[in-house]
């Protein structure tokens, strides 16, 4: 193991020449004699980053993450997935479920929970599906829970030969989380059943009988559940097959929010249409952003009452991400999106960078809070995979180019082992180049068979030329390579309109059609009052908030530094609001 002075963060990744462990910034350096050119199908670091575990095609090994010695090597075929407990006293593995001839008296426990100590079965379960396979473990590995028909299963693994030590019962059940923090609350969802909705209710283990608090809602099929730190509120992101309404192929999303003491719940209203793509909590538990509506979507910062303080603008992304103390994120548009990704200080509300990390398909903080590691995998595109390393300033530090790489992960380090950023630095030196941004594209497109020839003019510019294109036989392609003349394009009526067009405007005196600029449409009476209300509506909530702040800001509550500017605004808020009423009562629209 190579030594080094103070902390630095560490990375594996797996790839066609095998496993590899490297040293994240500022060494950079892989970690000699931690390696495997094995077969290796999955990696996971546990939670503490204690052990690193592989799995080959006929056992696991279990390492010591510091010292790369072998703690434990269990002997299981045909594993598929695994994952540590919290603290790594414990891990799970699942393999496809066998049926056999004895299925029925006998069925195959495909999913097993082992200590790791000791190498010995803690319990074994049969688990058809591989979404959501694994139990779901309190934060002090206290209880584990388990779902099964209309009921969560909750095990003490000190007790596991006692069997089942407690149960929530529902009919209908299809999801549950367990909370992080002290207190031990379970979120359970219900979905819509004979015209009743779907619901949301949270539980105390101590009390499974009767909900601290509950939520109902329609056009939810399936939930995901998003605690913050301590456990106290949790983000309910429901999200639909299909969109009734027709707006979106992928369905509808929501996001709901509620507290776990049943004083407080809600809707959280996002004032843009479209989908939800992403939603995650501050490491201060007081605070989340949301990345939501139709491209370019919009991210905006919500605090501890879902109410939105800042909007960090619109552009083409879908994924949000704190760092391990919450002084900087980043929002990026990664998968289907450019790559684009954009670094703020949460604090000043400042954009510290815009980088360009084309066909990345997985993104994360390093634990030292200060870079952000982006990589390319074989199984999103075959080409160009790979790793980059950058500053949060937007400075590529590190890159490391793969044939085909299948997995990336950071070892897990507590946020307190490194330095908080109290002052922001300058960008470190680097001798690598970051990828510019490409162009944007010039033109149409054009099928294969038309490129090399002209452009026919009924593609050039549409407005110019209100006659509308024949579908006359004498319409051709042209051949490629050929430039013909562009009343072969059209057909002969065409073309004979078009040369009195030329004609009169030639005797006119005036310009051509290709030298005047297209005058755009006027928006229609219905357009215009339609933005009007919705701008009403936005300027009206505007104005909501600032009167919520200023009850605040006169019962002594603290509140944010953005919260008091956006209260210094209320003079402008009101007379914007004003010169849209008069607008309105111009159109007859009652305001």
């Amino acid at each position: 193991m190579q030594a080094s002075k103070g902390p630095i963060p560490q990375f594996a990744y797996r790839s066609n020449n095998g496993l590899l462990v490297s040293n994240g910034p500022p060494d950079n350096s892989l970690v000699e004699g931690f390696s495997s050119t094995e077969d290796v199908r999955v990696f996971e670091y546990s939670p503490d980053g204690r052990y690193l575990a592989w799995v080959l095609q006929d056992r696991v090994k279990i390492f010591d993450a510091s010292t790369n010695s072998l703690v434990q090597e269990i002997s299981q075929k045909n594993v598929i997935e695994i994952e540590f407990s919290p603290r790594g006293t414990f891990v799970s593995t699942w393999e496809r479920l066998v049926k056999n001839a004895d299925s029925e008296t006998n069925p195959h426990k495909n999913l097993i929970v082992w200590e790791v100590t000791t190498g010995k079965q803690l319990i074994s379960f049969t688990q058809k599906n591989q979404s959501g396979w694994n139990v779901d473990w309190t934060a002090e590995e206290t209880y584990f829970a388990r779902l099964v028909s209309n009921e969560v299963q909750f095990y003490n693994p000190k007790e596991v030969a006692s069997g089942v030590c407690a149960r929530l019962k529902h009919e209908g059940i299809a999801d549950f989380s367990l909370s992080p923090g002290k207190r031990l609350t379970v979120a359970a969802f219900i979905p819509e059943k004979k015209g009743q909705p779907a619901a949301v209710r949270l539980y105390d283990f101590a009390n499974l009988n009767t909900p601290l608090s509950q939520k109902s809602f329609y056009r939810a099929d399936s939930v995901q559940f998003n605690w913050n730190k301590l456990g106290t509120n949790v983000l309910v992101f429901t999200h639909t097959d299909v969109d009734k309404t027709g707006q979106s192929y992928y369905g509808e999303t929501n996001l709901y929010y509620l507290s776990i003491t049943g004083n407080f719940d809600c809707k959280v209203e996002l004032d843009k249409a479209g989908p939800i793509h992403d939603v995650t909590w501050s490491p201060n538990a007081k605070e989340f952003v949301v990345v939501y509506g139709s491209m370019p979507a919009k991210a905006t910062l919500f605090d501890h009452r879902a109410n939105a303080i800042y909007d960090f603008g619109s552009a083409a992304r879908n994924t949000v991400k704190f760092n391990a103390h919450g002084r900087l994120l980043f929002i990026g548009g990664f998968g289907n999106l450019a790559g684009d990704m954009d670094i703020w200080d949460r604090k000043t509300f400042k954009k510290l960078a815009t980088v360009h990390a084309a066909n990345s398909s997985s993104s994360e903080w390093c634990p030292d809070g200060r870079h952000i590691m982006t990589a390319t995998l074989y199984k999103r595109l075959k080409v160009d995979n790979g790793i980059k390393l950058w500053h949060y300033t937007g400075v590529l530090v590190h890159s490391v180019d793969v044939k085909e790489m299948y997995q990336v992960g950071w070892r897990t380090s507590p946020a307190e082992f490194w330095p908080e950023i109290r002052s922001l630095s300058p960008p470190p030196q680097s001798s690598l180049t970051a990828p510019a941004a490409p162009a944007k594209p010039m033109g149409v497109y054009r099928p294969p068979g038309a490129r090399g020839s002209a452009t026919p003019s009924f593609f050039k510019d549409r407005s110019s030329d209100a006659q509308p294109r024949s579908n006359g036989s004498n319409s051709s392609a042209g051949i490629p390579g050929q430039a013909p003349a562009e009343d072969k394009m059209l057909s002969k009526a065409a073309a004979k309109n078009k040369k009195k067009r030329e004609a009169k405007k030639k005797d006119d005196g005036s310009s051509s059609p290709a030298e005047q600029p297209p005058v755009p449409e006027p928006a229609t009476s219905s357009q215009a009052a339609s933005d009007l209300e919705k701008k009403h509506k936005t300027v009206s909530k505007k104005l909501k908030q600032i009167s919520d702040i200023k009850a605040k800001i006169q019962a002594g509550e603290k509140v944010e530094l953005t919260q008091i500017k956006k209260a210094e605004g209320e003079a402008a808020v009101r007379e914007e609001l004003e010169t849209i009423r008069r607008q309105m009562e111009q159109l007859g629209i009652k305001p």
